[in-house]
């Protein structure tokens, strides 16, 4: 996904309140059934009740053209006061509570009234008890609204706009039709509108600000950005991050102060999407929990924009209410190479079209290495002019080449050489088998190589396996699930094998399968012979010219047979 630019008065002056403190309390919008612009919106975080024969709670919110969500009572029989009632509720998450709230609604009580008892709609707030303290917006049959409240045919209307006193926030929002009256008394029957309901209430659309008082927290930093000397061209950032309500929604990258960048980090299904529409500059989302709760980021910054040189930089993971907290705050530099065709400045002192660089897998002295999936390595090396003069302060070019047939060489890191010549690069796990060529040209952004190095990174497969049950018996059958952690995968697949042994034997062959162009797998084995007896099952993946990954096994995982 591309990173999308802030700009505009209102982002730039929410860069300034970026910082290493995160916000104490922040706030978003909720649209139910429609949104202000009038489209077609769920009804996430409200739930329906009804007691009483012929009374109704419909969500008709998301049918074609729009609907409601319907609190109402028939009339096909005499109801009973305080006793017959429909209910649509809305509750705020955990740690969250409602600050603001705009309805929009029409309604009726055609019903009609007896001795003590009629037939009314009202709403309630933050308790749902038909009183003055939480009601509110009531429609009672003969006396506050004779003909109704609102208007059925323009759901957006004015006179259908309802704002809810600040007196009535808090953690719920009811919406009720009912027989209200003194209990025991009895609303007559066969009386009511054109639809058959003698009190209906139709809410269109609800437009809830909720709270959310704590934040994200993040962790487990890495990336170009947190840890290079100098960084060019797109350079990442990695973390881990955490939001206790809202989710978690976007990285905002601040540099001197300005914000210049904000990438949401997972749209969550499109749950996790601003649907704007506010006039506060609050987002406005369609469910109520919209973004994931916990992820992993690996996101990018295009330090093209930045001017070359020293700056300061503000990375803040933000949740869906606009709690920030801090992932980065360090000073960078800024190193970009030239436009193609300009010469850019010497690489380096002294800069030499003569230059040797040595490179190798830091603890040893081999170009060649073998790790597991996942694992992280370095390379050091050491750059010089003739005479074994050490070049200090050179960039040295890091482009990877994946080891399958029709992969490209793509730029990977960026390192500078120390005083003495000397340069260290960390390759991150997580990705395949591949070839590294690193190159140092005398001037910075020439195309011509005055000297190169390649290493060569072989990684064994990563394999994840689940197994259930873990005990069985003969007759009985276990199930394996699990899926290639690297890839790409090839389009057709990858085959795999299934191995067994018992604990210390050797292990033995026994189902070949296949994994699907997204690397998961499913397969099952049914015990033959009785027990007892434990076994032992792993998953191998075998080289194959089209899957860049050395030969690798699951964990073992053991099964009991009884």
């Amino acid at each position: 996904m591309l990173p999308r630019l802030f700009t505009g008065v209102l982002l730039a002056a929410f860069a300034l309140s970026i910082g290493i403190e995160g916000a104490h309390a922040g706030s978003y919008h909720v649209y139910a059934c429609r949104t202000p612009a009038g489209a077609s919106a769920p009804a996430d975080g409200w739930s329906g009740s009804v007691t009483g024969t012929y009374s109704y709670a419909r969500n008709t919110c998301q049918e074609p053209g729009g609907g409601a969500l319907l609190a109402a009572l028939g009339d096909e029989t005499a109801r009973t006061a305080n006793a017959d009632m429909a209910t649509w509720a809305f509750s705020a998450p955990a740690g969250a509570n409602i600050t603001a709230a705009t309805l929009w609604r029409a309604g009726d009580a055609d019903g009609g009234g007896t001795l003590n008892a009629s037939y009314q709609f009202w709403f309630a707030a933050p308790n749902n008890f038909n009183d003055p303290a939480n009601a509110f917006g009531q429609c009672v049959s003969g006396s506050s609204c004779p003909v109704g409240f609102g208007s059925i045919s323009q759901p957006l209307a004015d006179e259908n706009r309802v704002v809810v006193p600040s007196s009535h926030l808090g953690s719920h929002l009811y919406m009720n039709a009912s027989c209200s009256g003194e209990s025991g008394f009895p609303c007559q029957e066969g009386e009511h509108d054109p639809n058959g309901y003698a009190a209906a209430v139709y809410l269109y659309a609800a437009d809830v600000t909720l709270e959310q008082g704590a934040g994200p927290s993040a962790g487990n930093v890495g990336g170009e950005l947190a840890s290079a000397a100098a960084v060019q061209g797109t350079s990442d950032v990695t973390f881990s991050a955490s939001d206790p309500g809202a989710g978690v929604y976007e990285a905002v990258f601040s540099v001197d102060g300005q914000v210049v960048q904000s990438t949401v980090l997972d749209e969550n299904g499109g749950r996790c999407r601003n649907v704007a529409g506010t006039t506060d500059g609050l987002a406005a989302f369609l469910y109520v929990q919209p973004c994931v709760a916990s992820l992993s980021a690996d996101v990018g910054l295009d330090t093209t924009g930045v001017s070359d040189g020293s700056h300061h930089l503000v990375v803040s993971v933000v949740d869906a209410a606009g709690n920030s907290a801090p992932v980065l705050d360090r000073t960078i530099t800024v190193a970009n190479p030239p436009p193609p065709g300009v010469p850019g400045p010497p690489n380096g002192s002294p800069a030499s079209a003569q230059a040797t660089l040595t490179a190798s897998w830091t603890g040893t002295r081999r170009t060649a290495l073998l790790t597991r999936y996942g694992q992280a390595a370095r390379i050091a090396g050491r750059l010089t002019a003739p005479g074994g003069v050490p070049i200090a302060g050179a960039q040295i070019d890091v482009l990877a080449t994946p080891a399958y047939v029709g992969a490209t060489a793509t730029p990977m890191a960026v390192a500078h050489t120390a005083a003495d010549g000397r340069f260290d690069v960390r390759i991150p796990g997580g990705g395949s088998s591949r070839w590294l060529r690193l190159s140092y040209s005398a001037r910075v952004g020439e195309a011509h190589a005055a000297a190169t190095r390649t290493l060569t990174l072989t990684v064994r497969a990563g394999i994840g396996l689940t197994i259930s049950p873990r005990t069985a018996s003969v007759g009985g059958s276990i199930f394996f699930r699990g899926r290639l952690l690297g890839g790409p995968v090839p389009r057709d697949g990858k085959q795999l094998v299934l191995e067994a042994r018992s604990p210390g034997s050797a292990w033995l062959e026994f189902d070949v399968i296949r994994a699907d162009a997204r690397g998961r797998f499913h397969a099952s084995y049914r015990f033959k012979f009785p027990g007892p007896a434990d076994y032992q099952f792993r998953v191998l993946s075998e080289p194959e010219s089209d899957y860049p990954f050395a030969a690798g096994y699951s964990d073992a995982v053991g099964v009991y047979e009884r």
